[in-house]
């Protein structure tokens, strides 16, 4: 856990291609804090190409875990449509989940009806524009 730590600083220090290879390998020996990181960088198109489906993939594979924080991303994703189809039925249970878990972010988005702007502010309203 601790090799698989060194790759937010990796990343925050801007090596995104070193960081996903790090966190990838992490990921797929079954840490979850690594399939949030790989969502981010794929949702960002750090290190890679922008893919939300392929970040909506990594925050379910982290929900299914039982990680709080991929309960939470995959709940926004599915609320938002992003990388998977729109279902915002399903998306408040995968954020009670983490409500429920203990996530505060999570009771702040409950504590506001749900309103994704809380969270996210214009989230919703960005442009995808590649960084390099």
């Amino acid at each position: 856990m601790t090799t698989c730590a060194t790759g937010y600083y990796i990343t925050k220090s801007g090596r995104h291609g070193a960081a996903r290879k790090l966190f990838e390998a992490c990921a797929k020996a079954g840490y979850t804090g690594a399939m949030t990181w790989m969502s981010q960088l794929d949702n960002n198109g750090l290190g890679g190409t922008y893919d939300p489906d392929t970040a909506a993939k990594w925050d379910k594979r982290a929900a299914d875990l039982g990680d709080p924080v991929g309960k939470f991303n995959y709940g926004l994703d599915l609320m938002r449509g992003h990388g998977v189809a729109k279902d915002k039925e399903l998306g408040r249970r995968y954020i009670d989940e983490a409500a429920r878990d203990g996530l505060k972010i999570a009771r702040r988005l409950q504590d506001a009806g749900y309103d994704l702007d809380e969270v996210t502010p214009d989230a919703d309203n960005w442009k995808y524009a590649p960084l390099f």
